[in-house]
């Protein structure tokens, strides 16, 4: 007699831990696990400041000093979110899209590259207001070629535009770093540097800031409804979500990933006119300075909504110069407040985990919502 097959154990194959998507999450419990984030972050950040020998109360008080304190300190906060709005509006249009486009940092240094030239060689030729425009327009179509690179190859061959995009910022860089040494180095200067653009050349200033803060704002309305109220922005998004389903529906998929990616390197393009004309009046290696990849975390924590993203772009912005106040008042090495500004952010973007997926336990029913 042959003995029966023993029965598998269903019981021995289910893991500890599972994690599975939530089909919904409300309002409220997606609050409250972001102000669990907000207080886990801070709390976290606490004991860091302890190690180091400081009260975390004064430093983090010091820190919105250093950001909010004065009418000086103010503007110079406003001044540095200005370009995080706008490079997050960028890379938001090719998220949306699914396209992930790593480079909006080279699109920046090719918008203000477009932008200095007519600053450095240009300006004698036309009044400020109209140079100020053929910047602006130079930026928008160098940056927009930056990022039409990427999109045709995406389009014509399928290639990964993550490394794609990225391989372009050094590209980019490169370049500047030629321009920089040879063709538009300062003849005047031993070191290889680029001239400051003269007066003609600056955006003027409106309450303190330079008008880039307007365009940023506008930018962000703009995008909106671009995204959420028009043909194109609803096209966008369905080719996110499936590109099969966007080609059923009779969409042309090559030609949306294109435009998109021009638009998106084009509002790039234009950061880098605003910091090269606002903020630096020059340019160098560092006029993207980081906000590219900075700009990524903007748009994930806004949900890739341009409006959120004002007052996200504004929050990074009070972190990033609190941080350099408590480096001068506490001595706290440029590296831990990295790290101090690096455990908050790591908070707030793990609270979006918690909030599309759940874990479930070994020996747990899941829930179908939040």
């Amino acid at each position: 007699m042959r003995p029966l097959a023993s029965q598998p154990d269903n019981s021995r194959k289910e893991p500890f831990i599972r994690i599975t998507k939530r089909a919904d999450i409300s309002r409220r419990n997606a609050a409250l696990i972001r102000s669990a984030a907000v207080v886990l972050a801070l709390f976290t950040g606490a004991l860091l400041i302890i190690t180091l020998g400081h009260n975390p109360f004064y430093v983090y008080a010091d820190m919105l000093k250093g950001a909010l304190g004065t009418k000086t300190v103010f503007k110079e906060t406003v001044k540095t979110a200005v370009p995080l709005l706008s490079a997050a509006i960028a890379v938001a249009l090719a998220f949306r899209m699914r396209f992930w486009n790593i480079g909006a940092e080279g699109q920046i240094l090719a918008g203000a590259m477009g932008a200095a030239y007519f600053a450095l060689f240009q300006y004698k030729s036309m009044p400020h207001w109209l140079l100020l425009i053929v910047m602006c327009i130079a930026a928008i179509v160098a940056g927009g070629i930056w990022g039409l690179i990427p999109a045709f190859f995406k389009a014509k061959w399928d290639t990964n535009e993550t490394l794609f995009t990225l391989m372009l910022n050094y590209i980019a860089l490169g370049i500047e770093q030629y321009l920089q040494n040879g063709p538009w180095k300062n003849p005047r200067s031993g070191f290889p540097k680029i001239s400051m653009f003269t007066a003609e050349a600056k955006l003027p200033k409106l309450f303190g800031v330079h008008i880039g803060w307007v365009l940023a704002i506008l930018l962000a309305a703009a995008a909106y409804i671009y995204l959420t109220h028009s043909k194109q922005g609803f096209e966008t998004a369905v080719v996110g979500e499936s590109t099969n389903t966007a080609r059923y529906a009779g969409m042309n998929v090559s030609k949306i990933i294109i435009r998109t990616m021009f638009i998106s390197g084009a509002i790039a393009g234009i950061t880098g006119f605003m910091q090269v004309s606002g903020s630096d009046f020059t340019l160098t290696e560092n006029t993207a300075g980081g906000v590219g990849f900075t700009a990524i975390t903007v748009a994930w924590l806004s949900k890739l909504n341009p409006i959120i993203m004002i007052f996200v772009s504004f929050a990074l912005a009070i972190l990033e110069k609190g941080a350099n106040r408590i480096q001068t008042t506490f001595k706290i090495p440029a590296s831990a407040a990295e790290v101090l500004t690096g455990v908050i952010l790591f908070f707030m973007l793990g609270c979006e985990f918690f909030i599309n997926y759940r874990l479930v336990f070994k020996g747990r029913k899941e829930r179908s919502n939040g």
